[in-house]
């Protein structure tokens, strides 16, 4: 099971995550999000567990529960939501493209 946590504090990395939900069982991956640039934590995570009896104790365990002084959430992750590809041009951009070199005085 896939188990998404929210409300992360930024002292908590992959490693820490993973201890507070061994407790509660087999854990297969435990991920904090981190930034893409800064490379910090967004302050949320994923967990899988493989068996979801011990899953569903953990969540039911953790959730708005402390860890590193911060009340985190615990749910069941959603599926993630297929998104509309988004499609860049500098076509139409504003005025400063080919529209101006096309039409000279």
């Amino acid at each position: 099971m896939n188990i998404y946590i929210s409300h992360l504090s930024y002292g908590v990395d992959d490693n820490g995550l993973r201890e507070v939900f061994e407790a509660y069982g087999q854990v297969d991956s435990a991920k904090v999000i981190t930034d893409k640039f800064t490379g910090k934590s967004r302050g949320f995570g994923f967990v899988e567990m493989p068996d979801d009896n011990q899953a569903n104790k953990a969540i039911e365990a953790l959730n708005q529960s402390e860890v590193n002084g911060m009340t985190i959430n615990v749910n069941v992750a959603k599926p993630r939501e297929e998104r509309p590809r988004r499609e860049f041009s500098n076509r139409n951009s504003g005025g400063y493209g080919n529209e101006r070199r096309n039409n000279r005085w």
